[in-house]
């Protein structure tokens, strides 16, 4: 925003008109909050613009934008309110809209109630509640904007739309206000919601979330990725490695794909796709590469809204929304935020770097602006604390297992289950795990050592016996853990990280420390 506050200041039209579409929705329904009338506000928002342009000059930070012009919105609505005698509702609430057009005379006076009750309820929100309700639903602003429009935190902004949206339900004796608000305020959607596993669809089918569910199968942070995953070459290397790796049969794994690809080209047939995803590299990976792909597709009218949370009140340790009651994934329908250029291009921007077979390429995404999907970032900063590290020669995953096992973690299960709480970043599932422990376990230099015998877990086979097994560091393993490097051969961490392929002579390393990578020549440095 900077940029655009610098050239607006200079009187440059198109960065006033991109101030103006950024924040005109905003000021309007603060505006109206306060005058009730839609052409006084459309007034105040008016001579706000005007006043706020001529004043750029004396607004030091760009970041403040957004509270100073709520400053001068409110201002100019209290001279305008001296001139308001009689309070008029809104035309838009109370004509006709898309869902009414066809609708016999009984339905459509229903429905003109039940549209006139919700925006009464709306009216009758305590005033924190009641703008953050205008701000999100009728104005579809994002959180981020909203927040800093307000001047709170997002976590209090969040509370308050839950609070309003449990009020509101109460008011209007509906199980869902989201979608009854969908209904009668933009005349209804055919949906399809995209989510990452079987267990995230049953629960929103539990919920009634309004649409069609459709899940994507894919484990992107495991074997090897490539820049264009729709090349049939990809398809086939993907297939053959991830079935000699983790036991999936490939015609599986290729059936699915083409099937979640078929769906993927139908986005055009809705009205709004709604992608629910969490803040962890499996997420984030999968996210990156629909959004690109939906991007270079042909969506026609189609809406596409994003759902990414890291956290839900009462979950010390978020793993993702397969954590969540289908009541919990309720309170999230409708608080979904729409997609626009800004995410799209960060997607493609975090795919290309991701799939890209040139360490540097990782390191210049890490440090380009990645605010347009916040947990980007940190996402791929775990992506990249998989590769040896600059200090012991060992990943964060093998760090991780290695801590685990000595503090005494040694079945297999509670090994999975304490490591995943510490490698929630990473967001890898039991069948990667199992995979990670059996190559930890094996070779000239085993970091761990493992009582029995047997094969390890892998896709169909679950191997009932391998809960008996226990896991402790091995003689290697409490070396490294005392401050010793890991030998130059010893073969611990996966074979791909991302387009990063790490088995095979020396390997790149992930210097911490400096946030950077190393090249392969450099060996770990002795503690």
């Amino acid at each position: 925003m900077q940029e655009w506050i610098e050239k607006a200041k200079k009187g440059d039209a198109e960065s006033c008109e991109w101030l103006f579409r950024r924040f005109g929705g905003m000021a309007y329904a603060a505006a109206y909050e306060q005058l009730g009338d839609v052409q006084l506000a459309e007034d105040a928002v008016q001579e706000a613009f005007i006043e706020a342009f001529a004043g750029l000059e004396r607004l030091e930070q760009a970041a403040a934008f957004p509270g100073w012009l709520r400053t001068i919105v409110r201002r100019r609505a209290i001279r305008l309110l001296r001139r308001k005698r009689f309070p008029l509702l809104p035309a838009a609430e109370i004509g006709e809209g898309p869902a009414d057009v066809g609708a016999g005379t009984e339905e459509l006076a229903h429905r003109r109630e039940l549209k006139r009750s919700l925006y009464e309820s709306v009216a009758e929100l305590p005033e924190h509640q009641r703008l953050a309700v205008r701000l999100f639903y009728f104005e579809g602003c994002r959180i981020r904007e909203i927040s800093d429009f307000l001047g709170v935190s997002e976590s209090a902004l969040k509370k308050r739309l839950f609070d309003a949206r449990s009020r509101l339900r109460s008011a209007l004796h509906v199980s869902d206000f989201s979608a009854v608000f969908r209904d009668l305020h933009e005349g209804g959607k055919r949906m399809l919601h995209i989510v990452n596993g079987d267990h995230t669809a049953d629960r929103l089918h539990e919920a009634g979330i309004e649409g069609e569910v459709q899940v994507w199968r894919e484990l992107y942070p495991f074997g090897p990725v490539f820049p264009d995953m729709e090349e049939a070459s990809a398809r086939f290397a993907r297939a053959e490695y991830l079935e000699r790796e983790l036991g999936i049969p490939r015609q599986t794994l290729l059936g699915g794909c083409a099937e979640q690809e078929r769906k993927l080209r139908e986005v055009a047939n809705y009205e709004e796709v709604v992608l629910w995803f969490e803040h962890d590299l499996f997420d984030q990976t999968m996210l990156a590469l629909l959004l690109e792909r939906i991007d270079r597709m042909q969506t026609g009218a189609a809406r596409v809204s994003l759902l990414c949370i890291g956290e839900f009140p009462g979950i010390e340790i978020f793993h993702g929304l397969g954590q969540l009651r289908a009541e919990q994934l309720k309170t999230l329908s409708g608080t979904w935020q729409p997609v626009g250029p800004e995410q799209f291009e960060l997607a493609a921007r975090l795919w290309a770097a991701y799939s890209s077979p040139d360490p540097q390429e990782h390191v210049r995404f890490l440090e380009s602006d990645t605010s347009a999907l916040p947990f980007a970032h940190a996402a791929f900063e775990a992506h990249l604390s998989r590769l040896p590290s600059a200090e012991d020669g060992l990943g964060r995953i093998e760090r991780t297992v290695l801590d685990t096992a000595a503090a005494g973690a040694a079945s297999p299960a509670e090994l999975l289950r304490r490591s995943a709480d510490k490698l929630v970043a990473l967001g890898m599932g039991d069948l990667e795990f199992w995979r990670h422990l059996e190559r930890m376990a094996a070779g000239p230099y085993p970091l761990l050592a493992v009582s029995g015998s047997g094969s390890f877990p892998k896709f169909g086979h679950p191997q009932p016996d391998f809960g008996n097994r226990t896991f402790a560091p091995s003689e290697l393993g409490r070396r490294i853990l005392a401050g010793e490097a890991a030998p130059a051969g010893a073969p611990a961490f996966p074979e791909w990280a991302g387009g990063l392929r790490l088995s095979g002579g020396s390997p790149p390393r992930w210097d911490a420390s400096a946030r950077r990578v190393l090249p392969g020549t450099d060996r770990p440095r002795p503690l």
